[in-house]
């Protein structure tokens, strides 16, 4: 299990494929990237995403390692940076690996769900007339509550 909370870009390929080739007797690996979008009110030209480093790695490595246990992975990855993104970068992937492909969805999806609601980042969009933080979302509360 590996989680890395990071300012530098990530090479999805290179991450992706490192990942899968580490993997022993898995039937599926599962990987998704979240990247900036623009908010909903259009207009945004960057995200600044802030966190308290030892807070974060901790709460992240909980989280994971929760995940290997509940789904039984051979392995799980974590990716997420902070700092000052701009629009289209990639700020976060998830990898998992499970012998069956359900598993690794599943055990993605918690993983991704958690990352959205409850990691303690802090998210302001920057606009060319001002910025303002990111509020939580009910849905993202709803989707970690099937969990």
């Amino acid at each position: 299990m590996q989680v890395r909370v990071q300012q530098e870009a990530f090479d999805l390929g290179v991450e992706a494929a490192g990942f899968a080739a580490a993997q022993s007797d898995m039937g599926a690996v599962v990987t998704f990237t979240g990247i900036v979008r623009d908010g909903a009110e259009g207009g945004m030209v960057a995200m600044e995403i802030e966190h308290y480093p030892g807070m974060t790695q901790k709460a992240l490595e909980e989280i994971a390692a929760q995940a290997v246990r509940r789904w039984d992975l051979g392995d799980a990855l974590v990716i997420h940076r902070y700092g000052r993104l701009g629009r289209d970068e990639m700020i976060m992937m998830v990898a998992t690996a499970a012998r069956h492909r359900r598993a690794a969805f599943e055990a993605a999806e918690f993983l991704m769900d958690y990352l959205k609601s409850r990691a303690p980042f802090w998210k302001k969009e920057i606009a060319a007339d001002g910025a303002e933080w990111v509020a939580a979302k009910d849905e993202d509360e709803d989707a970690l509550s099937r969990w």
